[in-house]
């Protein structure tokens, strides 16, 4: 008899899973939840609530505060930025706040990312942190993506649905997207290093139990809508003007005032000839969107990039480096005529091996750099000077 795989495992150090990744794309990714005891063993937050407030007071950063009546059984949401002088006057219960991509803004933060290199880097979207008093919580929801809940400071209480039909009709009282009703079959106390993950559509609650900080890795998964809308926008822009209906086959009318089946199955025809046919075509519209899409903030342009003999001479022989722009998304793809470069909404035609290596390099020194092919150069010169890279001496990049 198949015995369906259990809810709840124990990790270990190096092992934030509890198995190998293999057998949780296996049997959990997108299938069911699983809570990780001690994921990450003796784990230490690497930001403490006092930074989390602080960028949440940042206009660059983007923030919600989110705050329940319990008397009343009401939620306020509020978007920041939030002057310093709010956070005093909160009080010590039923409130949270959320920032989202701190892993763009904290670079030990992003250092975790590592632990999730068996998923495409693609698919993850950005770090969200969340500071929730004691009772702090955004009410029961329901998410269309994956999500990893990783417990930092402090403990919450996780209640999900993990049921075969949850009801998931929203709450109208509210600006949340509340459920209406929530039917728990799981209940779990999280301590610092426990991971709870969750597919698309599991209805979840979280409760602080006492002052806490939890880290959401969550994933990129664009709606249908989301994915058609820009696709059927780029072959419009790419659409030749001479494609159009047509009807050399035509016959005299039965009915001059029916469209008939025949008619359709031209306008069929006439919408087949605009698909993007070629696989190259049909790759590189998904790398550009997908490197641009949820962005929340796009790299600017540098009044311009310094000369190339200087630029090559600081980073081959002075130490520089060139840091990638934390908001910069690339990803590369086999193409037919060789590799692409995909970044943040762009495609540049590279060797294979430039592609991937570009991709995988959140810095480029002089050894990387010296590695790459003449076009693999002439595209990172590209880059620095539209702001995907910064320029760092030897002293600035330690």
């Amino acid at each position: 008899m198949n015995m369906a795989p259990v809810i709840e495992v124990h990790g270990a150090a190096g092992q934030p899973l509890g198995m190998s990744p293999a057998r949780f794309l296996r049997e959990y990714w997108q299938k069911r939840p699983l809570l990780v005891r001690n994921a990450f063993p003796g784990f230490v937050s690497p930001i403490e609530p006092e930074d989390l407030a602080g960028l949440a007071c940042e206009e660059v950063a983007l923030s919600r505060l989110v705050r329940h009546d319990r008397a009343r059984d009401a939620w306020d949401l509020r978007h920041g930025p939030f002057p310093e002088s709010l956070f005093p006057t909160l009080g010590e219960r039923d409130w949270t706040l959320l920032v989202q991509d701190v892993d763009k803004w904290d670079a030990d933060v992003a250092a975790l990312l590592a632990r999730f290199d068996f998923l495409p880097r693609w698919r993850i979207d950005d770090i969200m942190v969340s500071f929730a008093a004691t009772g702090g919580s955004v009410g029961a929801h329901v998410d269309q993506y994956d999500v990893f809940l990783l417990q930092a400071q402090g403990h919450r209480r996780w209640q999900i649905d993990a049921g075969p039909a949850p009801p998931l009709a929203f709450r109208d009282d509210v600006e949340l997207r509340l459920l209406r009703r929530f039917d728990p079959t799981h209940d779990w106390v999280l301590g610092p290093g426990d991971m709870l993950y969750l597919p698309p559509g599991v209805p979840h609650h979280g409760v602080a139990e006492d002052p806490c900080l939890t880290f959401s890795i969550g994933m990129r998964a664009p709606s249908a809508a989301e994915l058609m809308g820009d696709y059927v926008d780029t072959l419009a822009a790419e659409a030749d003007e001479a494609l159009r209906y047509a009807d050399p086959d035509l016959a005299p009318a039965k009915d001059p005032d029916e469209i008939d089946a025949e008619a359709m199955r031209r306008v069929v025809e006439a919408l087949n000839t605009l698909r993007f046919n070629d696989p190259d075509r049909l790759g590189d519209w998904f790398g550009r969107f997908i490197t641009g899409y949820r962005n929340a903030e796009v790299a600017a342009d540098e009044a311009g990039p310094p000369a190339r003999i200087e630029l090559e001479w600081s980073l081959q022989h002075q130490g520089a480096v060139l840091r990638r722009h934390p908001f910069s998304r690339m990803a590369w793809r086999r193409a037919a005529d060789g590799g692409r470069l995909y970044v943040s909404g762009q495609d540049h035609p590279l060797p294979v091996r430039d592609a991937r290596r570009l991709a995988a390099a959140d810095r480029i020194d002089g050894v990387l750099y010296g590695a790459l092919s003449p076009a693999g150069r002439d595209v990172v010169h590209d880059l620095l000077g539209a702001g995907h890279y910064r320029w760092l001496s030897a002293e600035d990049a330690m």
